[in-house]
Formats: C-alpha cells, structure tokens, sequence
C-alpha cells in the first residue's frame, strides 16, 4: 500500500476575488477546509497546506488544520507563482502517489480523490481527472518525479514536468465537475456545477 500525500497551494493573494478567499464559507465550510477534507476523505495519508507568509493565523480559524495528517508550510514569496509553493509542500514531503489541488477548488468530491488513488495503484502514472472533455484537479503525480519538480526554475510550472512526461500521463474519466470549478472572483461562487 502507498502513502498518498497531497500539496494544497493557498498562498495566493485572491487580489481578484477581493477578499480572504480561503476563508470564504462554502455551505458553512470555509473554501480551504473543503479541499483538505475532500483530500482526507478521499484517502490522502498526509497534507501539506501552503500558506503565504502575511495574513490571519489559520491554524487558529480552521479545525482541519488542526488534523494531526495536516501541516502547514510558508512560501516566503508566493509572488513567483504556483510552482513555488507547490515546491515549498514538497520539501518536507515525501510520498507516492503527490496529489496537487490548489486551494480555491472547494468542490472536488472525495469519492473522485479515492477514485483517483484507486487508478494509481493499478497504473503508477500522471493521472489527470477528466469531466466534460476537460482535463482538471487534483493532479496525481507518482513520487519519483518529486525530486525533478523541487529542482525547477521560478519560471517553469508543474505542466512543464507534466508535458516532460506526456506518455505516462493517463485521463480518469470522471462525472465529478468540481475538478473542474476553481473560485477566481466572487460570481464564481454563485456558478452552477
């Protein structure tokens, strides 16, 4: 049996969604507790929450967090983008399969997380969720690819080891749109699954 881990970025500014993001309620459930519950639920052993460095102290303000599988890591500077924080997860992580689900995608089903890992033991591959003809989240990434992504540069991304390995990449056809439903700005909030 493997142990799954996850990176769930959430240092970013949400400069266009105008607000604490992450802390917005969903059905009662902040955004960022949705998508580490939905992680866990699904069967993720282990949780790396990235964080920003400025902003309210979450541990204190989300029960999850508090989960003895949940840590909580800093970007010094999420300014160089996604790829940054995903390595700030990674650094003190090891696992296989690594899961990636940004923050602001609270509506991923836990049943399509387990899914999803069930693939993996059965493929050892990248394996992409797949709703609608459209390729979403979380990204399951097996972990001897971990090492190639902390060595990155600041201007690469995670499709750039993705595409550097586009023959082992497999697509989960799933009925889950929530891979799908990322919150950017607060109209997304009130969009129809």
């Amino acid at each position: 049996m493997t142990r799954a881990v996850a990176v769930v970025p959430a240092a970013g500014a949400g400069e266009r969604f105008g607000g604490d993001k992450i802390l917005t309620p969903i059905d009662g459930t902040p955004m960022l507790e949705r998508a580490v519950r939905s992680l866990l639920d699904g069967g993720v052993d282990a949780v790396v929450v990235v964080l920003g460095g400025e902003g309210p102290d979450l541990r204190r303000l989300l029960p999850v967090l508090a989960d003895r599988r949940v840590s909580v890591a800093v970007n010094p500077d999420p300014s160089r983008g996604m790829l940054s924080s995903i390595q700030t997860g990674l650094a003190g992580l090891t696992g296989d399969p690594i899961l990636v689900l940004p923050a602001d995608m609270p509506y991923v089903r836990s049943s399509t997380v387990a899914a999803l890992l069930q693939s993996y033991d059965e493929r050892a591959a990248i394996i992409s969720p797949r709703c609608d003809g459209k390729r979403g989240h979380p990204v399951v990434i097996p972990g001897r690819h971990r090492d190639e992504i902390l060595r990155m540069p600041p201007s690469a991304t995670l499709h750039d080891v993705i595409r550097a390995h586009a023959g082992e990449r497999v697509d989960l056809e799933v009925t889950d749109r929530g891979i799908l439903r990322d919150v950017d700005i607060m109209a997304d909030l009130r969009s129809k699954p």
